[in-house]
């Protein structure tokens, strides 16, 4: 649980509060007739009222918030449907909701709930563009920019046994109940993916062969799993018996799985290998029937601007070459002096005082080596913040059957109300993934002073910004973090953990080139593996798994580092005009504080940051 130092809402009494107020949002379209002037409790009623409007739809998030409890127990029963007529019904709650919001007079509103509003505007307007586009899984303040609905890293059968194992809590037996509950929806969440991509293939979209082959290798594992109740069943009859709820869980489980859930697997299995026989090995949206149409808005819910393919293409050679000077000396400092950065950092890499054993012992070395990492930064905190958290950080491996296409590390916040912790999720498919260096800086990236530590912020914000998360803010943060953590010391006694550091960042400028190069500058698949395997220095293995990922998520590994190129902007300019008056805990503040926001949005936080000087 986490720990205030001054005054805050507890995240506990924020629920209580806003389970409280509740009774009056519970149906959508309660708050219909604003005042010529808002006041901040109508405002509040409208923007809650606006968060369970979205959460009907997707009751996997009102789980993962913990907010899944009281009037609104009934959505951790839920899965959400998946179909085009889902979306459909999705966006035309957002073309509503966004009225209401737009149409409620924000003068006199306090800058917070004026932010709220903002970033809610934001989110939605985006969103409908997307879902007017004929194809994709289109988030809604998510990160996941996806066109193809079942790939090799986006659909149900990857993300519902990990949230069923992961997020769905069983303490008792209604939990239990929840759990059978959302096994009976999966088969229908199923076919609602396979109803979207057969829309699309019909349509002539067809993920490229490569990507296809990683999901066809992946969904055989699920299919056969399931055949035997598998992980699906495991979980929940592991879990009942850890928490002494008598009951035949496995027997009921096992029952719906290899009858209902596994049938829809093979469905989407056959689905999948009928695009495999029509499938070329064309890498970008610029292959895609409405492709370039579908890159340019992926860009900009990605970035939150309007930033061209171009311009951003040439932002990431510009921003290489400035982290490449940088690591110049420092390689010639240990002996690396012949070929570019990220080629002698390829050299670094086969140093074994920076390795990790193989199999289990190394794994085992790489959950203490980040576990002790963390506590360091912990203590750094009061340095870097006005106001701190100690945000529980649990660090868990990302499940074997997921490793193949699952990125090399993610992180996420705690459960709104306490009741699951920050957790970092680490890649162990093979401990050569990983050097001691390059761990340093993950752990700040996703846990400290990163995804975990600014999420504890954003929570206590009203549940609509829990909900909404921007791809360029919430990757911007992090990789601030990373620079953050450099200005704190982390790297001062060993040179080549800040190798490390910035490596991380020519990796983040090096996404900005191969991601454009693929969608919109006509880039093969090995002309962007060579071209990040060359200037990054990471090994081919993962050099692989990331081009492949930017070739399923178009524009979302855009958002990171113009995210923190703009914080930087921000920060420069608030040191500029505040003079002796600015203090970099309180900048750090005010960031966090205003919340997960689109950029133009967080600038707007940081006129009022700045007037505060005055």
């Amino acid at each position: 649980m986490q720990k205030i130092i001054e005054t805050s809402l507890s995240r506990r009494s924020f629920i209580g509060a806003l389970g409280a107020s509740t009774a009056l949002t519970v149906l959508p379209g309660c708050v219909t007739a604003p005042a010529a002037t808002g006041s901040n409790s109508a405002a509040q009623a409208l923007l809650d009222d606006v968060a369970w409007n979205l959460l009907r739809h997707e009751p996997t998030r009102a789980t993962s918030l913990g907010v899944d409890t009281g009037a609104h127990a009934s959505l951790r029963r839920q899965l959400g449907a998946a179909g085009p007529e889902a979306q459909d019904a999705k966006a035309a709650t957002l073309r509503a909701d966004l009225a209401r919001v737009r149409a409620f007079p924000t003068e006199g509103l306090d800058p917070a709930t004026r932010t709220s509003f903002e970033v809610v505007e934001s989110a939605y307007a985006t969103a409908i563009d997307g879902m007017e586009l004929p194809y994709g899984d289109i988030p809604v303040g998510s990160w996941r920019t996806a066109p193809y609905a079942v790939i090799q890293n986006v659909g149900a059968y990857i993300d519902l046994p990990r949230f069923l194992d992961s997020d769905h809590p069983v303490t008792d037996e209604g939990d239990a109940e929840a759990y059978i509950a959302r096994l009976e929806e999966m088969p229908g969440v199923l076919a609602g993916e396979l109803e979207k991509i057969s829309e699309a293939r019909a349509l002539g979209v067809v993920p490229p062969d490569f990507l296809l082959d990683r999901a066809l290798d992946q969904m055989e594992r699920q299919v056969a799993d399931a055949r035997q109740g598998g992980a699906l069943v495991e979980s929940l009859v592991r879990r009942t018996r850890e928490e002494g709820i008598a009951g035949n869980w496995g027997a009921r489980a096992t029952e719906i799985v290899t009858g209902q859930i596994a049938p829809a697997l093979e469905a989407q299995l056959a689905e999948l290998q009928r695009e495999r026989a029509l499938a070329t090995s064309a890498p970008g949206m610029d292959a895609q029937p409405q492709g370039e149409e579908w890159y340019r808005w992926s860009l900009k819910s990605s970035t939150t601007t309007n930033m061209s393919p171009a311009e951003i293409h040439q932002l990431g050679r510009d921003t290489l070459a400035s982290i490449d000077a940088e690591m110049d000396p420092i390689l010639r400092s240990l002996g690396y002096t012949e070929g570019t950065p990220g080629q002698r950092m390829i050299q670094l890499s086969q140093d074994d005082r920076f390795k990790f054993a193989e199999g289990d012992p190394g794994r085992a070395e790489i959950m203490t080596f980040l576990n002790e990492r963390i506590d360091w930064i912990r203590g750094q905190m009061p340095r870097a913040f006005a106001r701190v958290i100690d945000p529980e950080v649990e660090v868990r491996r990302i499940p074997p059957n997921e490793e193949l296409g699952a990125p090399t590390a993610y992180g996420g916040a705690p459960a709104v109300d306490g009741s699951r912790p920050g957790t970092f999720w680490i890649n162990l498919r093979d401990t050569d993934l990983h050097r001691t260096y390059d761990l340093v800086t993950l752990a700040h990236h996703e846990a400290i002073p990163g995804h975990v530590w600014e999420g504890e912020y954003s929570n206590q914000l009203p549940l609509i910004r829990a909900i909404l998360a921007f791809n360029a803010f919430s990757e911007g943060w992090a990789l601030y973090a990373e620079q953050l953590a450099d200005e704190l010391g982390a790297y001062d006694d060993n040179p080549a953990w800040r190798l490390g550091y910035l490596q991380a960042a020519a990796y983040r400028a090096v996404r900005l080139v191969v991601d454009t190069g693929l969608h919109a500058q006509g880039w093969q698949r090995q002309q962007a593996i060579d071209y990040f395997h060359t200037n990054t220095g990471v090994g081919l293995a993962e050099t692989t798994n990331e081009i492949d990922r930017y070739c399923s998520w178009p524009g979302q590994a855009t958002g990171y580092m113009v995210g923190k190129l703009e914080i930087l902007r921000q920060r420069e300019r608030a040191r500029a005009a505040m003079g002796t008056g600015y203090d970099l805990r309180t900048f750090n503040q005010a960031v966090v504080e205003g919340g997960n926001a689109p950029l133009d949005v967080l600038a707007g936080n940081i006129d009022r940051y700045i007037g505060t000087s005055g």
